[in-house]
């Protein structure tokens, strides 16, 4: 018997930060609670043969780049998102696509509810 791989994808659930993005003026005092997601399109044939780090996505790695972007100041979270994926497809070109989901906690609605928030899908288009 032989088993080929479909797809695969190395996930982060729920990383948690404390950021200061937003367009009004408290939320860039104050800053807010986020949680990001990423499902990300990876190749791990090799990783799960050989049981080797350099062969996968090196999930500290993928959580460092999140980190800086969350850590860079902007209004909209749709931006943040994107500078997010850019910014892991510029470091690991074997990326295929990117689902990046940016949850605000206590967004400025009058609202009571658990977050508003971005989901992106990101396609990876090596031709350009």
């Amino acid at each position: 018997m032989s088993m080929l791989l479909k797809e695969s994808y190395i996930c982060l659930h729920n990383l948690r930060f404390h950021a200061y993005h937003g367009v009004l003026p408290q939320e860039r005092v104050v800053g807010n609670d986020y949680t990001v997601s990423l499902r990300i399109s990876y190749d791990v044939s090799e990783a799960m043969k050989s049981d080797k780090i350099e062969d996968t996505l090196n999930y500290a790695e993928v959580y460092e780049l999140v980190k800086q972007e969350m850590f860079m100041q902007s209004d909209l979270i749709e931006h943040v998102a994107y500078r997010i994926g850019q910014h892991l497809a510029d470091a690991f070109p074997q990326i295929k696509e990117i689902f990046v989901s940016i949850t605000k906690h206590n967004p400025p609605l009058g609202a009571d509810c658990d977050g508003s928030g971005v989901e992106l899908h990101l396609i990876i288009d090596k031709t350009k």
